[in-house]
């Protein structure tokens, strides 16, 4: 008979002589598995082949709840999904060290999945906010001009930072001379190799036009030649890494106070164009997801704006 202390005793073992995990590593481990060792000792659980998917689950359910006293004070706090999640992949990891080790005739735990992290909502802009932003770079300076083309690049379009930096001169151009009555679009490649067709609005062919006329030539100057769009100060192509902090620094410029992600724009736009009436599959399509679920977290953020307006509008919502 193994007992859980015995079995947790060996699998540490295993982490730090065998497998030379970090100590931060292993300390989580042990804190996680003292907690459980605690549980099934409170339950009465001797022998880890006493061990079943529903005292697992049970014990996942008490990290996620807490505990409080007679007094209403909390005896344990409850943990987050997040630290119960860790706690139930110790769990998990522990079982599966003791069966392969011959110390259980099963492993209880391959049926319990850890919790999965609540569905954060991507954080959309304001258009107050968004045309801050896009006026923060600029127009004096070669940079400026070119993170202005940038940021309008990005809010016009949805694409990634890492798709607007790939972009090259001719994937813009007919874009830029499209004949009157033609939708200017670009193509992008994303994920996966997939190449998708997306309009270009006029405020991001004006910004291109003025930074191709006005700044990339000096900017290319400085260079060995590139067919890149973007630019940076040496005259190469502009990296992903610096595009990124072309939006943080204008975010800091135009005193915006919420966190600005490199997908911040992105979320702006597809928000925005579902708050105008857009079809879910358009943006779908415009943002370049293989599939349409996850495009619909989209939809969650206007649900959310739909109410906040209710609620504040509605002279009977309260």
């Amino acid at each position: 008979m193994a007992t859980p202390e015995d079995g947790i005793r060996a699998f540490m073992d295993h982490l730090v002589v065998e497998r030379a995990v970090s100590k931060h590593t292993a300390a989580a481990y042990r804190r996680d598995l003292v907690r459980y060792a605690s549980y099934l000792n409170e339950r009465g659980v001797i022998d880890m082949n006493e061990v079943t998917p529903a005292l697992i689950a049970d014990f996942a359910a008490r990290l996620r709840e807490g505990r409080r006293g007679r007094n209403g004070s909390w005896e344990k706090q409850p943990l987050t999904t997040a630290s119960v999640a860790r706690a139930v992949v110790a769990v998990r990891s522990l079982h599966r060290f003791g069966h392969a080790e011959g110390m259980t005739a099963e492993d209880p735990a391959h049926t319990v999945a850890p919790p999965k992290p609540p569905q954060r909502l991507p954080k959309a802009l304001s258009l107050g906010q968004v045309e801050a932003l896009l006026a923060a770079p600029g127009e004096d300076t070669p940079l400026g001009l070119r993170d202005t083309a940038l940021l309008e690049l990005l809010y016009s379009t949805g694409v990634r930072i890492s798709e607007a930096v790939q972009l090259d001169l001719d994937d813009v151009w007919p874009a830029l001379r499209a004949a009157e009555g033609q939708p200017p679009t670009i193509r992008v490649l994303g994920k996966g190799n997939r190449e998708r067709v997306v309009p270009l609005g006029s405020y991001a062919r004006a910004a291109i036009d003025r930074y191709l006329v006005r700044a990339r030539p000096a900017l290319a100057a400085r260079g060995s030649g590139t067919p890149a769009l973007l630019l940076n100060a040496r005259g190469g192509r502009l990296s992903r890494q610096s595009a990124w902090t072309v939006l943080r620094e204008s975010a800091d410029k135009a005193r915006i106070e919420v966190h600005v992600s490199p997908h911040t724009l992105r979320h702006s736009f597809a928000t925005h164009l579902l708050d105008g009436g857009a079809d879910i599959r358009v943006v779908q399509e415009l943002l370049g997801h293989a599939s349409v679920t996850t495009t619909q977290i989209y939809t969650l953020v206007t649900v959310d704006h739909l109410r906040q307006v209710y609620l504040t509008s509605h002279p009977r919502a309260y």
